[in-house]
Formats: C-alpha cells, structure tokens, sequence
C-alpha cells in the first residue's frame, strides 16, 4: 500500500495528499494556509512561535494530518472525513505511534487554533486509541477524563453551540461508522470501568490498589444512571420511536421527525442510541426490557442502519442472546442464523478495516457457540451453509453437549456459555459488604446469569434421550420407556410435561415487536398418551424435491435467457 501522507509533495498553492486504497486513489489538496510550513517567515507572534515549538516535537506529517482533518470536519467533508476516520487515522498510528499514544489535545490544540469540536472529537479518537493499547493498564484519572471529554460531545449535541443562548440543533456532521463507533465505544468504557472498578474493590486490601480505591469510591464518573440518561435523551431529542413507527406503517417519517430527528446526524444517533440501550440491558440481565426497547424495530426489514455492518452485527448478537435466555430458542435460532450469513457475505469488508476485524472475528464465534446451545436445547433445521460452519466449529462441543452423561454435557454447556456470553454488569455501584470487604460484583453478575442458564439446561438434560426412543415407535408403553430411561413412572410423566412445555415457545410471526408472536411447537414428534399408552406421530414435512428442482430449472433458463441477450464481444 503507497503511505498515505507525504509531507515533501508540495505543489503550488498547498499540500497534496495521496491515498492509495488498494483500488481507488483519493486526492486531497490542502490549502497552503492551512499547512505548517516550519521554514516559513522569520517574523513570529506568540501563537506561531508556541506552534513551532510543537510542530519539533511531532512529525510534519502528524501536523498535517491533523490539520487536514480538522479542514474535513469545518467543510463537512463526509465522503473525505470517512477514508479518514476508517483508514487514515488507523495508517498513522501504525506509522507514528506503533509504541506510543497520540500527543493530548493540550499539545494539539495550537496547531488547530483551539478547535472545541475537533478537539472533543480527536480526544475521542485519543482515549479510543489509549483503551485499545493499554486497557486493563489504564488508571483511574485516564478513564475519568474519557468520560468527561464524553460528556462534552453530548452536551454539545443535545444542548447546542457553546456560544448560542437557545437550545438548537448542531451543523456537525460524522459518517455513520463514527457516529456508531461513539455510541458503541462509550458503552464499552462504562463496562470496562465497572469491572476495572470492581477488581480494584476485591483487590483493595493489596498495598498497590489503595489509592485507586480511595480514588474509586469517591468518584461519580461513569454512573449508571448518567450513561443510561445520555442514551435515552439522544432517543428521545430525535424521536427515533415516532419515526420507526410511522416508517414501518407505510408513511412518512419526516412527518413526525421534528426539528431534531430531520437531522441526519441526531436520526443516526437516536437509532444508535436504542441499540445500546439493547446492550446495556442485556449486560444488566433484564433481557425483557432490552428486546422491549425494539418494538419499533423490524428486524427483517432493510434500512440505512444496516448499512453500518457493526451496528447490525451488535443488534443481533444481543438480541439472539436475549431470546436464548427467555428460553424463546427458535427467535434466537432465526436472529444467529441471520446475522451469520450476513457476515459470511460481508466477512472481506471486516478484513479491509482493521480496527473491526478482531472484534468481528470474536463475536462471530461467540454466535456460533450460542447458536450451538440453541440446537442442542431446541433441534431445528438451519440454513446449510451456517450448518457446515458450525459443524466446523462447535462439532465436538455439539456432541458433548448431547451427551448422556449428565456432567460431561453440564460441563460443555458451561463452557460455551462463559465463552458466548456478554460481561455481564451490576448496576449497582456499591461494591463493599457489611464487613468492609470489597466485593468482585462484576463476578457475581456473571454467576447468577451462569446460574440461571444452568437451571434451563437441567431441567432439561433428559429431553434429547426421550426424543430419541421416541422416534424409534409409533406407539408404547409407558412402563417400556421409563424401563429405558431407568426412571419411575411417577418421575417419567414428570418428564413428558416437561417435554411438552419446553418445546413450546413464543415465536415471533411478523411486524415490529420483539416481544410479540404466537405459542408454536417446533418439535419434529408429537404424541399424546391414553391410558398408559403413549401414541406418536411425526409431525415433520418432508421436503419436497420436485419443487426445489423445478425452481433450480426456471432460475437457471432465466440466467440463460439474459446471457444470449448479452452483445458478443469483439476479437
């Protein structure tokens, strides 16, 4: 790949700047006002001289970078403003600060003439940056100052300009990718703070943690309360609900969009905002409320929002884990199948950013463990390719899971759970017990999900072992199966009820809701018992070959009718 930026391509009247995508050369020419020539006049005020002072301490090429993307975001440059968001701030921290973090905004802001939008907007990028390099590492003070400078961003945005009175909407404009990226990597620090928080807290009594512990029970940064009221005032300022609703009605949602939610940049937010609100629920445990805040989303509707691949890869990881845990497996089933394939399709676009990539690549085989569970608890058929990967992937793990052996398949479950599942949070900010002694309540968050997940798994751990002696007759005597399962007959009708109801689940059929649908029973058996007769019927549909074939054939003579209409090509 050609470097993105040259600092000795000088052409007359300013900077050019190439980028070479792999594909497509994108030409940038920077006025040379804009430039920091540090050769330039003799003649210096305080403000050049303190610019020079820092344009020795940085690369030219760092100057210009920044420069030029604080032109980008003045003139609403979008299409420019994306290569450099996606691409070119990624190019430079590999060639500038592969070892090091970006300067502060404190020794950027004379280079940018004291810019407050773009230097709220570059700290983001900063701590971003810092979180990605150190995480774990970070203190305190660090994440305290990420919060503020996120409080900054969306008082900006939800207040107005700093120099107007009245409350109005901002002209700021930022690719959708970084809009979501904002939303998504401000819940990301809200969890990570909470568990840095609460190992600080069970650690406390170890020489190296008291004076963050002193520093973390006094602080009110990253409050609960404070994050979930950011997400719902975007939600709310955008009327992102009233919009959704009239758009899947058929009509206009300009109509009902107002001052606000006209925006593009408040629109995007409003609808980013309601999947983090997903995400925070689920992270919390109350997985009603979190499919509850879609009600105005289809998910099987195409939108602009599908056009951020990681927003819509995030709605539909929560969701199918949402669904899993409210015990609704074919939603959850149809929801990872979904965004499976999605990914499949998509899997080149992740590779080519790379910030994406890991992350991706991790979610993806945390589905892939959830969908496993899923068809283990709840066997349906699935999407063929989707079924190939998982065989690739969770095979063994599929196997041991239907297990006869109660303990082997109880362990598996476990560990794909713990392997699948989001970091589950607490949101309650006390972390000591009576005694005084920190509490790690991140952990215990997680054991009671585990807990819960573990007592769905063994009621039902029978279940697949009475399908399969069911599929073997037609009909039979109770006392025969409970002679199979070695069970009384007492525990035997036990476990039939339990078979029915399992198998029972609310499905969703179609419009909005995700909380809405019908009580269906995807079981490929059904039976019913008379007297101490148990009669069986398969309730499976064999596929019909013929119609598939058929639909092969008229797809294939349509290809074919379009590639004899197509002009020969010359010699």
């Amino acid at each position: 790949m050609a470097a993105l930026y040259h600092s000795e391509d000088f052409v007359e009247g300013g900077l050019s700047y190439a980028y070479d995508s792999g594909h497509v050369d994108y030409e940038y020419n920077i006025p040379s006002g804009l430039a920091m020539n540090v050769g330039a006049s003799p003649m210096y005020d305080e403000s050049e001289m303190q610019r020079h002072r820092i344009a020795s301490m940085l690369q030219p090429e760092v100057i210009e970078f920044l420069v030029y993307f604080q032109k980008c975001i003045k003139e609403k440059s979008i299409g420019e403003l994306q290569v450099i968001y996606e691409t070119g701030f990624d190019k430079m921290s590999a060639d500038f600060f592969r070892q090091e973090s970006w300067p502060e905004a404190d020794v950027v802001a004379p280079i940018v003439n004291n810019d407050k939008i773009f230097l709220m907007l570059y700290k983001e990028l900063y701590y971003r940056y810092l979180y990605s390099k150190s995480g774990k590492n970070l203190v305190s003070q660090q994440r305290e100052e990420s919060y503020y400078n996120y409080c900054d961003i969306f008082n900006y945005i939800l207040v107005g300009d700093y120099d107007s009175e009245e409350s109005n909407p901002v002209g700021l404009e930022l690719p959708n990718q970084w809009l979501w990226d904002i939303i998504d990597e401000f819940i990301y620090q809200f969890q990570a703070f909470n568990q840095y928080r609460s190992r600080v807290f069970a650690q406390q009594h170890k020489s190296n943690m008291e004076s963050e512990f002193g520093y973390l029970s006094e602080t009110s940064s990253w409050n609960v309360m404070s994050v979930l009221n950011v997400l719902h005032s975007l939600v709310d300022v955008s009327n992102i609900n009233e919009q959704l609703t009239v758009y899947n009605s058929g009509g206009d949602p300009t109509s009902v969009s107002g001052v606000y939610g006209s925006i593009p940049l408040y629109k995007n937010l409003g609808y980013f905002a309601l999947i983090g609100l997903l995400r925070l629920q689920c992270l919390f445990g109350d997985y009603y409320q979190a499919i509850k805040v879609l009600d105005n989303v289809d998910f099987n509707t195409k939108s602009t929002y599908t056009r951020v691949a990681a927003c819509q890869v995030t709605t539909y990881y929560y969701a199918g884990f949402a669904y899993l845990m409210m015990r609704r497996y074919q939603d959850a089933i149809r929801s990872f199948c979904n965004i499976l394939l999605f990914i499949q399709r998509t899997n080149k676009m992740f590779q080519a950013r790379e910030y994406q990539q890991t992350a991706m690549s991790k979610i993806n085989d945390q589905m892939y463990h959830l969908l496993a569970i899923c068809l283990v608890l709840h066997p349906m058929p699935i999407d063929e390719s989707v079924d190939s990967q998982l065989q690739e992937k969770c095979g063994d793990k599929i196997r041991k899971m239907q297990s006869r052996d109660v303990q082997e398949a109880s362990v598996e479950f476990e560990q794909c759970f713990t392997f699948a599942c989001p970091k589950f949070l607490s949101p309650i900010s006390n972390y000591i017990d009576d005694g005084g002694r920190g509490i790690d309540i991140t952990r215990e968050a997680f054991n009671l999900q585990l807990k819960v997940f573990q007592e769905e798994v063994n009621q039902q751990y029978i279940l697949p072992t009475i399908r399969s002696y069911l599929k073997l007759y037609t009909s039979m005597s109770m006392e025969k199966l409970a002679d199979f399962l070695n069970v009384t007959m007492v525990d035997l009708k036990f476990h039939l009820l339990c078979y029915k109801h399992k198998l029972n689940n609310r499905v969703w059929v179609k419009g909005a809701g995700g909380l809405s649908g019908e009580f269906q029973s995807s079981s490929e058996l059904d039976f019913y018992i008379d007297g101490n007769m148990i009669h069986i019927a398969d309730t499976k549909v064999s596929r019909r070959y013929a119609d598939y074939f058929i639909r092969q054939i008229h797809k294939f003579a349509e290809l074919h009718n379009t590639l004899k209409q197509l002009p020969t090509p010359k010699k």
